[in-house]
């Protein structure tokens, strides 16, 4: 079955820097596009990034020049880099894939950033 594997959140101090992991499975990694999304507490669920197949990629605009997806094809993951992050950076965050019409999602990783 369709499996997402979130990995590499962390606490981290305002400017630092993660990268977050997503391991996916159960199904054919390169035919489909992907996606970031993370959640703060007692907020909706936002959107931060995708990736096609192609690795053109696009972004929550208020993230663009902060964040960067990519994805590996032969190790069927997808990365978000993000840099210079800030406390409303902390939330749960999420990889996504649609299949038909169904959204899968991960269990998500914690990211807190806090001095």
């Amino acid at each position: 079955q369709v499996q997402l594997v979130e990995s590499g959140g962390d606490l981290v101090q305002p400017g630092g820097s993660l990268r977050l992991t997503c391991a996916a499975s159960g199904f054919t990694f390169r035919h489909f596009s992907l996606k970031w999304y993370r959640q703060a507490p007692g907020k909706e669920r936002e959107y931060v990034a995708y990736i096609s197949t192609t690795g053109s990629t696009n972004y929550n605009d208020f993230l663009k020049d902060r964040f960067t997806i990519s994805r590996d094809n032969d190790e069927n993951m997808v990365y978000l880099q993000m840099n210079n992050l800030q406390p409303n950076d902390t939330a749960m965050y999420y990889c996504n894939v649609k299949i038909l019409w169904t959204d899968y999602f991960g269990q998500g990783t914690q990211v807190t950033v806090s001095s």
